[in-house]
This record gives structure tokens, C-alpha cells and sequence, in this order.
């Protein structure tokens, strides 16, 4: 069988230099890669004196190759930003290299050691689509778009101040520099933003003005003669940081406030009752994606939240119960579905691959049929997470929310004001305080067992994972039921359910005393999370819900999706999939169908 692993995208010359192997150019200089980074991209921006007196800066880089333009603008941001200033970079590269060719690239620059163990020891996967990287030790988040260039710039919602076009040589690689694309370019920048480039060819530097930038010829960089400097007119208007107020300590609320605190921004955590009060509050919980052999947007959000959710949690590693999940094939359907999806360029190289009945059976110690093995999926505690999560949380029942010249007020049952913001964001579960388009209850009662012994997290119908003292499994799914008394029938069903799938592991548990918890999950009419904007609702009212049964494993990335909304900063989600879990979209969908099938609250 040949090797399904596609060749590096890059070549060692014999001197030891990195050099395209698809495209026959250098990865930068030969002569000084950081000096040309330095005097091409940072002073061709204007950098550092840009980002003075900025409390947010995006930079946006065509060409994310070795990330060595990224340790020259992250070396000079730290030594040089405003105190409590945010750096975004965005950066795109279609065919992204693999960490150890980075550190060997980037070795020769032993001044820029430090940071580029930073990026490396987080280098970004290489799964088609958008993945974060978090560099708080230099106040910096990058996001790396892996992709075509034209489709990163279509999906992406930010507004760069500055933009290095490093792409291949135009001569080598048009593709990167053609004037769709520069249009692309300056539809992505704000006011007064900059851009700089090595190259002055002809179609480059037309397809700039074309696209609005004045552009003005610079002396080059070692043997270059000459090299682009671009602006377009205006000045970005100065930003503030509201006050936000996240209701609900679940894990949509802890995500929200790790993520506006990743941000700079430092919230304040209402819940009534205990973190986790709610259907976060299991002793184990598994983190896996939906699984959509359709393979479009749907799939893609599942995709990006699943890798983003493993990368945070092993961030918190006594939180990590166990790796790895067997999803269990049903049928012959499924066989064909999960082989598709296990081929899918929107995982990582490795992490879903399909393992024959013989091989599942052994890890079981039962027989099985083919599972979709799950590699990276994680069981955790999710008391864990949000304890690291939530920061400090005060006490407090919401009664409801109003909103008067542009101020959240925040009211407990009595009337009295819990606190006052210019952001809110509900996550509130199955019990909105807002009239939360298209919100269904349904509820699930889980089962576990104190036993001896490992067991290894598999999925079916139902499911199977460990706890620190035993294992858990189940659950019921009942619509519309929002009681959370704990049913001795339940705990029946569960164990039938996992009979169904395991009956000699179901066995070996049968006279094992049981307890178990029920909680109440959110749903949407269409199955899909909220995150966004609350239609109808003055500015400053955000959604987080409706996250059903993947709430641990969609939460981590649709909070920051909704922090990137409040502060004005760039989402981690493309166009496309944020669209798909925007809460104005029953509005939209019924306005595009000529009625109006969800009556809009008066503002």
C-alpha cells in the first residue's frame, strides 16, 4: 500500500536553505531572512509606530511559509506595544509545514529562540481551515487560515491595519498576487491600513491601486533593487472596552470568560447556583465532533471546534480522564460515512481512522464491529475545566435583563441591580432570559458505576467513558422534559443501552449499585448551536446556547466567535459557518420564505 502521507512542501537546498519544492522559490532571503523581514514588512508598515496608542492592532500576512515574519512583528509588538494592548494576526498558507521543518528553518536565528519555541510548541495543525493559536506571553493571538488565499480572505471578517504580501514570486505563483485577490485585500483592511511587499512587478503594483492603495516604489533589501509600499486614505477610529456580563456558569459561560480574558477584556461571571449547576455538571464528559459525511460548512464548524476544544483542554491536563473514542458502526451505511469522513482534509493527518472488527474487538475485550476510531477525542471532568475557566464568579439569580442608552442592566427576582454592562452574553441553557429563537429542552439523565479497572471511551447510541473512580454511561435523550429528578427507569434504559452494544461489560456491571444525575440540555429547532447577536434586542445582547449534546466539544471556539463579536476584534469562524449558528437565522430564513414564522421582540 503506498504511503498516504503527501510529500513536504518543502526541499533543503545543499547550503541548507528552505526552498518551495512546489513552486521553486526560497522561503525567504538566503542572504538574511529576519533583516528582510524586518526592513521589507515591519518598516514597510510603519511598525512600531502604527500600533502606538492602540489598545488592538491586526496584522495580516499573504504567505505564512516558515512564520519567521511572525517572530520579527511578535519580537518587536512585545518590546514596544502599549501596556494592555492585543496583537491579531491573521496569516494564510495552502500547503503549511510540518513543526519540525519550522524549528529547523527558523533555528538560524538564535536571537528569536525564545518566541519561536513559543509558535512551535503550538504550531498550527494542517486540516484545511482556520486554526488559533494563542501567544499570551506577548499579548498575541494568531489565527492561520490553511487554504487558498481567495477563500480565506472571502471567509475571514477582519479588518487589518497592516498587511505583509509575501506570497512566492508572482512570476512563480500568480495565483497570490492577481488582482481579485488584491481587492480581496483592501475589502479586509481598515481605514489608513498598510501593506508592504518585496516585489514591484507591474501587476502587483496595478493591482494594488486598483484596489484603492496609493502605491509608492521603496529601495530594497540586499540585492533587491526595489520593493512596494502601499496605504489607503483614512484613520481607524479609536476603540473601548465595554464592561460584559456572561450569565451561566456552564461550560458555554466558561468558555466566554476564557476567551474575553484571552482578549484583554476581564468579565464579570453571573450563576445562581454552583459552576456546572446545569447539564455541565457530569463527573465525565467525552469531547467529539458531530460526525457530517456532507463534508460543507456543517462539518467544518464540527471539524474546527473539535480541534480547538483538544487543544485547550490539554491545557488543563488533570482534566484529561482519557484519549481516544471508538465510535461503533451501525451498518454498512455508516461503514461508507465514516470512511468518507475519516479521508476528510478538514481533520488532522491521523485522527479519525476506520479499524476492523478484530482490532475493536481486542481493545473492547468483547466482540465488536468496525468503529471509527476517534484518536485525539478526550474524556475529561468537567468540573476541572470550569474551575479553570470560570475566574471568579458572583453569586446571583437573573431575573431579567433591560437596556437603556446603550447599558445592560442586569435585574434579580426582587428588582434590584446585580450589575450594569454595555455587553451581556446569555448562556443560560435551557432557561433563556431572552426570548431565544427556536430553545427546546430536552432532557438526559446519565448512569455511573464506582468499578475497578480501565475502560475504554466508545460511542454508539448511546455511550460508555471513564470517571476518576469508575465509569459512566448513557444517556437518556427525552424531548421537552425539563425535570431533573433522578429515575431509578432511567438508569434502567441506560443499561440496556449499553447491553445493546457491550453485553458482557453490561453484564459484569449488573449487580454493581448505580447513580446517576439527570440535567437538562438546550436544542434549536435546526440542531445547530446559538452564537451571536440576539435578534431583536438592542446592541450589546450576545447568545451562547443551544449547544445540545457537543456542548464540550462546540463551547471553546463559539465563545470566542462571540468575544471576537463584543470586542471587535477578529473571528476564529469563517462567514460561511458563522452564518450557520447566528441567532438571527430563523429571522433571515422565514424573511427569505415571505413570512414572518418568529414574531421580533420590540427594541
Amino acid at each position: 500500500m503506498s504511503d498516504p502521507t503527501p510529500p513536504s512542501p518543502l526541499v533543503w537546498t545543499d547550503d541548507g536553505q528552505p526552498r518551495s519544492r512546489l513552486y521553486g522559490d526560497v522561503y525567504f532571503s538566503t542572504e538574511d531572512g529576519l533583516a528582510e523581514s524586518r526592513a521589507v514588512f515591519l518598516a514597510g508598515c510603519g511598525l512600531p509606530g502604527a500600533w502606538a496608542g492602540r489598545g488592538r492592532f491586526v496584522a495580516a500576512e499573504l504567505g505564512f511559509g516558515t512564520g519567521l515574519n511572525i517572530l520579527a512583528l511578535l519580537d518587536l509588538w512585545r518590546t514596544t506595544r502599549d501596556p494592555g494592548a492585543h496583537l491579531h494576526i491573521f496569516s494564510i498558507e495552502a500547503h503549511p509545514l510540518e513543526v519540525g521543518e519550522a524549528r529547523r528553518a527558523l533555528s538560524a536565528w538564535p536571537e528569536l529562540s525564545d518566541l519561536a519555541r513559543l509558535l512551535t510548541d503550538r504550531w498550527p495543525g494542517q486540516a484545511r481551515g482556520l486554526h488559533r493559536v494563542d501567544l499570551p506571553e506577548v499579548s498575541a493571538t494568531l489565527d492561520l487560515a490553511v487554504m487558498d488565499a481567495h477563500e480565506a480572505l472571502e471567509g475571514w471578517d477582519g479588518r487589518a491595519d497592516a498587511w505583509f504580501l509575501d506570497g512566492f514570486s508572482p512570476a512563480l505563483n500568480p495565483g497570490m498576487w492577481d488582482e481579485g485577490l488584491m481587492l480581496l485585500v483592501a475589502q479586509r483592511s481598515a481605514p489608513g491600513a498598510r501593506a508592504a511587499t518585496f516585489t514591484v512587478a507591474g501587476a502587483v503594483r496595478r493591482g494594488l491601486q486598483a484596489a484603492g492603495f496609493a502605491v509608492e516604489k521603496r529601495p530594497g533589501h540586499g540585492r533587491k533593487r526595489e520593493r512596494l509600499e502601499a496605504s489607503l486614505p483614512g484613520a481607524r477610529l479609536a476603540t473601548s472596552s465595554p464592561r460584559v456580563a456572561i450569565v451561566g456558569a456552564g461550560i458555554a459561560g466558561a468558555g466566554a470568560a476564557r476567551a474575553l480574558r484571552a482578549l484583554g477584556c476581564q468579565p464579570m461571571l453571573i450563576e445562581a447556583e454552583t459552576p456546572g449547576a446545569g447539564a455541565s455538571g457530569n463527573p465525565a464528559a467525552l469531547v467529539t465532533p458531530r460526525l457530517d459525511a456532507g463534508l460543507g460548512p456543517l462539518a467544518a464548524l464540527f471539524a474546527q471546534a473539535y480541534d480547538r476544544a483538544l487543544r485547550l483542554y490539554e491545557d488543563t491536563p488533570d482534566a484529561i480522564l482519557s484519549r481516544g473514542v471508538l465510535q461503533l458502526v451501525g451498518d454498512e451505511r455508516d461503514l461508507g460515512r465514516f470512511a468518507k469522513i475519516a479521508a476528510a482534509d478538514i481533520f488532522e493527518p491521523g485522527a479519525l481512522v476506520l479499524r476492523e472488527p478484530a482490532e475493536v474487538s481486542q481493545t473492547l475485550g468483547e466482540p465488536a464491529p468496525a468503529a471509527l476510531d476517534l484518536t485525539g477525542a478526550l474524556s475529561i471532568a468537567p468540573a476541572a475545566i470550569l474551575a479553570d475557566w470560570c475566574g471568579e464568579i458572583r453569586l446571583a439569580m437573573v431575573a431579567g435583563v433591560t437596556c437603556q442608552n446603550g447599558v445592560w442592566r442586569l435585574v434579580a427576582p426582587d428588582g434590584a441591580t446585580i450589575c450594569e454592562a454595555e455587553a451581556v452574553i446569555l448562556a443560560t441553557g435551557h432557561q433563556p432570559l431572552w426570548p431565544e429563537p427556536g430553545i427546546r429542552p430536552v432532557r438526559g439523565q446519565a448512569s455511573w458505576i464506582e468499578a475497578p479497572g480501565d475502560v475504554q471511551a466508545a460511542a454508539w447510541g448511546g455511550y460508555i467513558l471513564p470517571t476518576r473512580n469508575g465509569l459512566l454511561f448513557g444517556a437518556t435523550h427525552d424531548r421537552d422534559d425539563a425535570a431533573t429528578d433522578v429515575r431509578p427507569g432511567d438508569h434502567d434504559r441506560n443499561r440496556a443501552t449499553l447491553a445493546a452494544a457491550l453485553p458482557q461489560l453490561a453484564r459484569r456491571l449488573a449487580d454493581l449499585p448505580v447513580d446517576g444525575r439527570a440535567s437538562v440540555r438546550a436544542t434549536t429547532a435546526d440542531h445547530l448551536p446559538l452564537a451571536g447577536r440576539a435578534p431583536g434586542a438592542a446592541d450589546g445582547l450576545f447568545l451562547l446556547g443551544g449547544l445540545g449534546s457537543r456542548g464540550f466539544c462546540l463551547a471553546p471556539l463559539l465563545a470566542e466567535h462571540v468575544a471576537a463579536l463584543i470586542l471587535g476584534a477578529p473571528s476564529p469562524l469563517p462567514k460561511g459557518v458563522s452564518e450557520l449558528v447566528d441567532p438571527a437565522r430563523f429571522l433571515l430564513r422565514a424573511a427569505r420564505r415571505g413570512r414572518n414564522s418568529v414574531s421580533r421582540v420590540p427594541r
